[in-house]
């Protein structure tokens, strides 16, 4: 039985979109608390939005002239269009494409930051009512930009599919709608480096000469550079992740998409090519219903009711990918459906590694706080270790996936009339489609931890009782781990969507030497013997060695540039807030307000400035390896400088939030001396912790996210631009 079931895209993308605008009539209606936290929330609130109109206007301007320069590229140098439209039509699409998808992104990043400073404030508020109140509010305030988000992608790269021919020319239509990948990887590249930047900077100034040099507690607010750290969260968890998610879900809906072009040319059946914005719509619904299912039990942990729903969110996944791979997949349906059930246990394991690795209450978090008691350079070697280590379990489940998936589509490949590497390579797409299907639950756990923590702030800012701080305090914990976890589901989403983005990559330069040789009068043996040639890349050749060094390369250069823009930044932040503590006594003393716009200032111009070269880089160095080495010595690149992202992306992540969690677990009493004495704040335990959460920052909130990001990027710049590489 196979049905078209592509109504359910518009349907469920407009009932996601009607169910944030409720959510966010639902936390907008909420109580904004006291006047001191009406006025904390203020000054939040207008840094983020000054910070991200000045960022996403130099974002424009880079924007317009990249899709100048990528449509002027094609119009000017492609000869033989993979599609049947002129090379200048090509060229103006692209460029079109590019723009939407860059424009789309910033929406979602926008929408993300702007939900969630207002959501702050009212949950706060809760806080003083009920801490089962607050939570809720802070999952609702993040599900409308989950919601948002991936309903925007969805109905964007449905939108453009159709507008560019998707109904009458199906085939054609993916590779068409390329750019509106690259477009918005492009944009998320930015924003999550600038958000980055600025974010670190500020929390690194803050926490070290605040925390322990002057010894004064976490958001005070007699730190100068405390705003600029709340302001932080949201244009970098809030906003960059917004941006982030976004382009994840549309880069890897297209290149499976252009997977199924393959099938549905072998098989005379479309559905191949609709079936991934399908089952990423059923997603949705099922996570709905997840997000609506959280609420926190009497005496319960704030992380148990956040688990119950991504457990009804998956569960009900699993029914959906059920439905839609045996209504839309025919006879060979119950294979592809174990490739989806792959990718989501997968997520699941994601998680799970990543919880154990970052959690409070297992090992790792706490050897790297036992090794604080000796100072700060054995917690740093400690995170170090973990850090590392923490990379083989998913490694060892992505291969496990893969091979799982490729296997379970090769198995399809009889029923279909096939080959096996055709059904294993779509069999991995349904993997990676099914994994994306929780998105927006992850992405409202994603956002539920800033709100928390600005939430903090506002409260510690407004001088609220010490019980609420304390009821809030758990909602934060909660919100430390609910992060690394989505940043844990992110590197699985990407590690599968490599290869499935690297294949994209190699169908695309088969069939443009395709129709290359048609063109020329090749025989058709001459030419299925290079359509096989095409899919191997051959690490013998020295170009294309070289392409391969280059693409790991590129990652730790990248990251360097990152992570070097961050402690610059923060260098002069520390100056700063000691300048503003010696020159003025009363700041300590509560009788002076800190000057909180000049640390604000100190951020913004910093990353708008810092977040330049390393973009830039990201964006030419695919470009020149291709033009300069060739197609395959591009695909290497793509090849392992995706691969070694994965991995250190994976490093930096997880063992970034490990240091956080050794600080935070130490802050709560959890470790305690040879006596059995708690060792509490203020002591040089907790500051060696605090030396070690410092170095992780940028790891974990710059470098790591923004290497996620990379990969993608490296993918969309490759497919797009492939043509322009080709030699025969």
């Amino acid at each position: 039985m196979t049905l078209n079931l592509v109504w359910v895209v518009p349907v469920c993308g407009v009932a996601a979109i009607l169910f944030a605008i409720y959510l966010a009539w639902d936390v907008l209606r909420r109580d904004t608390g006291t006047e001191e936290m009406q006025n904390v929330g203020a000054v939040i609130y207008e840094g983020a939005v000054a910070f991200l109109r000045r960022q996403y206007t130099t974002i424009a301007i880079l924007a317009v002239i990249t899709a100048l320069l990528v449509g002027g590229l094609i119009a000017l140098f492609e000869r033989y269009p993979e599609v049947e439209i002129s090379i200048v039509e090509l060229g103006i699409r692209t460029g079109v494409a590019f723009l939407a998808g860059a424009a789309l992104s910033a929406i979602s990043g926008i929408i993300g930051m702007y939900i969630a400073v207002k959501s702050n404030l009212r949950c706060a508020s809760a806080a003083g009512r009920s801490i089962g109140e607050a939570l809720v509010v802070a999952l609702r305030g993040g599900a409308v930009s989950g919601f948002l988000v991936v309903a925007l992608s969805l109905l964007g790269v449905a939108a453009i599919f159709y507008l560019y021919g998707g109904g009458s020319a199906p085939h054609d239509a993916p590779f068409i709608i390329v750019g509106f990948g690259f477009g918005a990887s492009f944009v998320a590249l930015f924003a999550q480096l600038g958000g980055g930047i600025y974010t670190k900077a500020a929390d690194v100034g803050a926490d070290l000469v605040g925390k322990v040099e002057a010894g004064i507690p976490e958001d005070d607010p007699r730190n100068p550079a405390v705003v600029a750290d709340l302001v932080g969260d949201n244009v970098g968890d809030c906003a960059g992740r917004g941006a982030d998610l976004f382009e994840s879900t549309v880069a890897e809906n297209i290149g499976a998409m252009i997977l199924g072009v393959g099938l549905a040319k072998a098989t005379g059946v479309t559905t191949w090519i609709f079936f991934p914005l399908v089952v990423r719509a059923l997603g949705l619904i099922s996570s709905i219903v997840g997000v609506m299912s959280v609420r926190l039990r009497k005496g319960e942990d704030p992380m148990t009711p956040l688990i119950r729903g991504y457990a009804v969110t998956l569960v009900l996944c699993i029914i959906g990918l059920a439905a839609s791979t045996y209504f839309m997949l025919g006879q060979a349906w119950w294979w592809f459906f174990i490739a989806g059930l792959i990718g989501l246990l997968t997520s699941l394991a994601f998680v799970a590694i990543t919880e154990y690795y970052t959690g409070r209450r297992w090992r790792p978090v706490r050897t790297i706080a036992e090794q604080s008691k000796t100072g700060a350079a054995t917690n740093i070697i400690a995170g170090i270790a973990v850090a590392f280590e923490n990379t083989a379990a998913p490694v060892i489940v992505i291969g496990i996936a893969l091979i799982g998936s490729f296997w379970a589509g090769a198995q399809a490949s009889g029923m279909l009339g096939i080959s096996a590497a055709i059904g294993g390579i779509y069999g991995t797409a349904v993997s990676t489609m099914a994994m994306l299907m929780t998105c927006a639950y992850i992405l409202a756990m994603d956002t539920f931890g800033p709100i928390a923590d600005n939430a903090g702030g506002i409260v510690q800012m407004s001088g609220a009782p010490e019980e609420i701080r304390r009821g809030i305090d758990a909602l934060d914990a909660a919100g430390n781990t609910t992060k690394a976890l989505t940043k844990g589901y992110a590197i699985g989403s990407a590690a599968l969507a490599a290869f499935l983005l690297f294949s994209a990559y190699l169908d695309k330069v088969a069939l443009v030497r395709t129709r290359i040789m048609e063109g020329l009068g090749y025989a058709p043996e001459v030419i299925n013997q290079m359509v096989v040639a095409s899919k191997v890349v051959d690490l013998s050749k020295v170009e294309v060695f070289v392409g391969a060094t280059v693409g790991a390369m590129l990652i730790f250069l990248f990251s360097s540039f990152a992570i070097r823009a961050v402690g610059h930044t923060a260098s002069n932040m520390i100056e700063e807030v000691r300048r503003q503590f010696r020159e003025d006594p009363g700041i300590m003393a509560g009788t002076s307000r800190p000057n909180y716009a000049r640390a604000v200032d100190i951020s913004t111009r910093a990353a708008l400035k810092e977040m330049i070269v390393p973009g830039v880089l990201a964006l030419a160095t695919p470009i020149a390896v291709g033009i300069i080495l060739g197609a395959e010595a591009e695909a290497a690149l793509l090849m392992v400088g995706t691969i070694s992202g994965i991995i250190l992306a994976t490093v930096m992540n997880n063992g970034g939030a490990a240091w956080d969690n050794a600080k935070k677990s130490i802050e709560a009493g959890l470790l305690k001396d040879s006596a059995g004495n708690v060792i509490r704040k203020g002591t040089e335990t907790h500051a060696a912790s605090v030396v070690g959460d410092t170095v992780g920052d940028p790891l974990k909130d710059t470098a790591g996210p923004s290497v996620h990001v990379l990969i993608k990027l490296l993918a969309t710049t490759s497919l797009v631009l492939a043509p322009l590489f080709i030699r025969l």
